[in-house]
Order: structure tokens, then C-alpha cells, then sequence
């Protein structure tokens, strides 16, 4: 008899898990509380254009856990690889290629001639992991011994990269780490044609197609226990039975879920972090406006435009385009309102650099505090175990949860972690 796995959440992490699992012959239901399944990564349709919920780019695809998916349990992935030639800083009075790539380094204006040598020093410090931090110190402390322009670009660097205008509270092992696998890529960023929609099917379908069953409307409210053991979960009207569990509901729901049992606490401390927001700010246009850039970030107010049509065609009618704009957001920020602010300085920006895009503008989205990520990588904050000691058959996964990169790499990682300890461990029949 296989092995029995529920998982909770219809998200990235809990459709990885179930479809690589299912795969691999474990009887395998999902349960998604809403009526879609994708969590945050879905894609809307809107007037001929699909607006994707969740920044659906992927930062090192060469080495992204995506690729073992792709080969291990054929997951399919149409991926659309950034073109760091069309990607530029607008630094106010002048814009300036990225030093995305050696020629990027050589044309870019940003670093004067000295300091593009000292920043392919870091890079190469990097990547051979000279360079990897200090517990306890955030990487702007960490860079004070740079040059200015150099630690000044790093921050620029890791400001887009982890969706924060804090980049300086970012752990410095953590920043060495992220950078080491990005710096070492082949592809730094990839796009995944037909949005989080095509990737989502594309899961839901491995699920289906090895037997496993997907549960939508289904919020799980309580658990049966047998000592530390979980044994079953509770859904709306029905109960589920299983040998193994996996959580991908974020720390605030779980501690809902665990409330009034010995490992609540484990949750209480996740469930009080910050997580990563920002303000989203998608247009969809009737027709193309010609411009050399498909990325621009703003540096000053750390906004970026990506010209998401311009890599996945299928997001948009014949002739349009569809950008997404995002601004970041802090804790200070959101507590004081300022979310109307930034679409302000984001419209200010689609003005700069895509004239006459009012005139064109067919569809839009906004949304003033949009969640990438559970737990923001800052400060003191740290990211929830995939598995704790104290319950034996229950494993978690999420962007919330440790693993490798940032975002949706998270999920797919910690999920891939999940599975594999649960592969290596059969339970053994009675």
C-alpha cells in the first residue's frame, strides 16, 4: 500500500510538493481553501490581458530547483530569458546601462573606471566565497569598507533583487550566499511564459495524471492526534486521513490551525515577522510604445517597469503591451499611508519613459500592499524550519520557509527539501 500525504495549500510550495510526490507513487491529496489553486502566483484575465499576481521571474534558472523539476517529473516551463542588454538604471539626470553582464560593467556610468575593477573584485571575492559575511552584521555595516559607488551598487543590486528598500538590513551571510549562486549563473533572470497560470496547470495536471486528487474550497480547520503524531485533518465536511502531512500555509494560519496545542509556540514567533510588500502597478496597453528599455529601475525611489509583453507574448492581445511596475514598501511606509504616494512616483515614471502610455491604456491593476514574500529577510527575522523535532510526521513549505533564494524560489526549494526528506524515509508498514 503507498504511503499516504495530505497537503495543505494550493500554492507554489503545496503543488510542487503534491505533483513530485504523486509522481513518485505516494497517494497524494492537495487541499486549497480557495477556488483556484496558485495562492498568491495566479494569473487574471482582464480585457484580453493577463495580469500576473506575484513577480513571476526566476533568478538563476540554470541552477533554479524549477530545472530539477523539469527533468525529474517533466514539469514544463517556457522560459523567457531577460535581456540584460535592454535593462537600464535611471539614475534622475541621465540613465545608464545595468552592469548586469561584463559589457553592461564596461558601458555602465554608474561606477567610474577604478571602481568597475574593485566591483568585478567583489564579484570574483563572491563567487570563490572569500567574501561571506558575519552573523550578527547587516551587509551595509558589512560594505563600509567599500568605495562608495561600489557599496552603493551592491545595495542598488540587492534592493532589486530581495524587493526592499532596506537592502542594507539584509543579513550579510545571507547577502554572500544569494549572490554567490546569482553571480555564478549563466541565466541571472528568466521569465516564465504564459504567467504562474501556465506553471500552475502544468502541476496540477502531474497531480492528476499519478492518481493524486486536488481539493479546491477546502480550509482545514482542525487536527487529530495520536501523541506527537498528527493523524488526520479536518476540512469543511470531511476528514483526512493520512501517514504524512505538509503544511504550506503561512505562520499566521498556522498558528490559527495549531492554536491550543503544545506547538503553537513553535509558529507564534514566524507569525509576528514582517513580511516583504510593495505596490503593483500594471498596465495594459492597446498597442506597443517603442522604447529601449524592457527594465528600468529608478533608483531613487526604487521603483522598476518591466515590459513583461516583450518576453511572454501571451499575455496580451495582438499589438499590446503589458508592463508591471512595482515600488517597495517599509514597515514605517505602510503604517503611515504612503502606498498612494508611490503610485504617484510610478506613474511619474511610465511618464519618463513610456510617453504616451495614458492615451493607450486599456486595463489595469493595482494593488497598494501586495505580499511577495511571508517573511521579509531583515534584521533579526529568519526564516521557519521545514521540519521541528517535536512533530515527526509534518513538514513545511513556502516562501516563508528556508531554503535556497528569495520570493518564489523559496517555495519551490523548501518544497523540493520537504519531498526529498519524505523520500529518503519511507514509513515502514506494520
Amino acid at each position: 500500500m503507498s504511503e499516504k500525504v495530505v497537503v495543505v495549500g494550493g500554492g507554489l510550495a503545496g503543488l510542487s510538493a503534491a505533483a513530485r510526490l504523486a509522481h513518485y507513487g505516494y497517494e497524494v491529496t492537495l487541499l486549497e481553501k480557495a477556488p483556484k489553486l496558485g495562492g498568491r502566483a495566479i494569473t487574471i484575465p482582464l480585457k484580453g490581458f493577463n495580469f500576473n499576481f506575484g513577480a513571476h521571474a526566476i533568478y538563476a534558472r540554470d541552477k533554479s530547483v524549477l530545472r530539477k523539476f523539469e527533468s525529474e517529473i517533466h514539469l514544463h516551463v517556457d522560459w523567457k530569458d531577460f535581456s540584460a542588454s535592454k535593462a537600464f538604471y535611471d539614475m534622475g539626470s541621465y540613465t545608464t546601462p545595468m552592469p548586469a553582464t561584463l559589457e553592461g560593467l564596461y558601458r555602465t556610468k554608474i561606477l567610474d573606471s577604478q571602481n568597475k575593477l574593485r566591483f568585478a573584485y567583489e564579484v570574483f571575492k563572491t563567487m570563490a566565497s572569500i567574501e561571506r559575511g558575519e552573523d550578527g552584521v547587516p551587509i551595509g555595516e558589512y560594505l563600509q569598507k567599500e568605495p562608495e559607488q561600489v557599496r552603493d551598487l551592491l545595495l542598488t543590486v540587492a534592493s532589486s533583487n530581495f524587493f526592499t528598500n532596506e537592502p542594507e538590513k539584509i543579513p550579510s551571510p545571507l547577502f554572500f550566499e544569494y549572490y554567490k549562486r546569482l553571480f555564478s549563473t549563466h541565466r541571472a533572470v528568466s521569465y516564465i511564459g504564459g504567467g504562474w497560470q501556465a506553471i500552475v496547470n502544468s502541476f496540477a495536471e502531474i497531480i492528476e495524471k499519478n492518481g493524486g486528487k486536488i481539493v479546491p474550497k477546502e480550509k482545514v480547520t482542525g487536527l487529530d492526534w495520536n501523541g506527537n503524531r498528527i493523524t488526520a485533518v479536518h476540512g469543511k465536511e470531511q476528514t483526512y486521513e493520512a501517514d504524512t502531512f505538509i503544511f504550506c500555509i503561512p505562520p499566521k494560519e498556522l498558528c490559527n490551525l495549531f492554536s491550543d496545542t503544545p506547538q503553537q509556540k513553535y509558529f507564534d514567533e514566524y507569525s509576528r515577522y514582517a513580511a516583504t510588500q510593495v505596490v503593483v502597478y500594471d498596465v495594459g496597453l492597446k498597442e506597443r510604445i517603442a522604447s529601449p528599455f524592457t527594465y528600468v529601475y529608478q533608483k531613487a525611489q526604487r521603483v522598476f517597469i518591466t515590459d513583461i509583453s516583450y518576453y511572454d507574448t501571451t499575455c496580451v492581445p495582438e499589438g499590446g503591451q503589458l508592463m508591471q511596475a512595482v515600488a517597495y514598501l517599509n514597515e514605517e511606509e505602510i503604517a503611515n499611508g504612503k502606498a498612494d504616494e508611490k503610485i504617484g512616483i510610478i506613474e511619474t515614471v511610465y511618464d519618463k519613459h513610456f510617453p504616451g502610455w495614458r492615451d493607450r491604456l486599456v486595463a489595469k491593476r493595482v494593488s497598494k500592499k501586495a505580499t511577495v514574500q511571508e517573511i521579509k529577510c531583515i534584521d533579526d527575522q529568519r526564516l521557519m524550519p521545514v521540519k521541528f523535532y517535536s512533530l515527526p510526521n509534518a513538514y513545511f513549505a513556502g516562501d516563508w520557509c528556508q531554503g535556497e533564494g528569495q520570493l518564489s524560489e523559496l517555495s519551490f526549494s523548501s518544497a523540493y527539501e520537504v519531498t526529498s526528506r519524505i523520500i529518503k524515509h519511507p514509513i515502514e508498514e506494520a
